[in-house]
């Protein structure tokens, strides 16, 4: 997992892979605030974004996740929210597999699981190698616009 901060993008650029690259630079071209929800086309199934508006809950009640076929670049535009990480390792309980409908999988709670506390302007890149848990509250519930930019893990390699 890596996190970030949209304002420091220019600083950090060139420490990443040229599809990282080209993921987080849309985010900064891009009228986040304006965009509409759902998916937004930028090179196929390559590269896409899920523009999503929902309330964070309290982390008991979210499931951790992780995907096989796409990184995430999770970008909040607006609110405050925690995502929970922890390493994908062998042994957990799996509560959902959607793997080959949706590429997510489900688990229970993850040991060694940490919290990022994402701010508006901030953003999470996580791998397929990493569960988390996203859209907890950070302190009480509170609406959250956040932008999640799919990278096909082929882009990568």
């Amino acid at each position: 997992m890596i996190a970030g901060q949209l304002a420091n993008w220019d600083k950090e650029k060139h420490l990443y892979a040229p599809a990282i690259q080209k993921a987080v630079a849309w985010l900064q071209q891009a009228d986040l605030a304006a965009l509409p929800t759902g998916r937004q086309e930028i090179d196929g199934d390559k590269l896409y974004a899920m523009v999503n508006e929902y309330t964070t809950e309290p982390k008991e009640k979210r499931r951790a996740e992780a995907h096989r076929k796409y990184v995430d670049v999770q970008c909040l535009v607006q609110g405050e929210e925690i995502i929970g990480y922890a390493p994908l390792r062998e042994g957990l309980e799996v509560l959902e597999d959607k793997l080959a409908e949706k590429d997510v999988i489900f688990y229970k709670n993850p040991p060694a699981e940490v919290d990022l506390v994402l701010c508006a302007g901030m953003f999470a890149i996580l791998f397929p190698w990493e569960v988390h848990r996203p859209n907890c509250a950070f302190g009480a519930p509170a609406p959250v616009r956040k932008v999640i930019l799919k990278i096909s893990l082929e882009t990568l390699r």
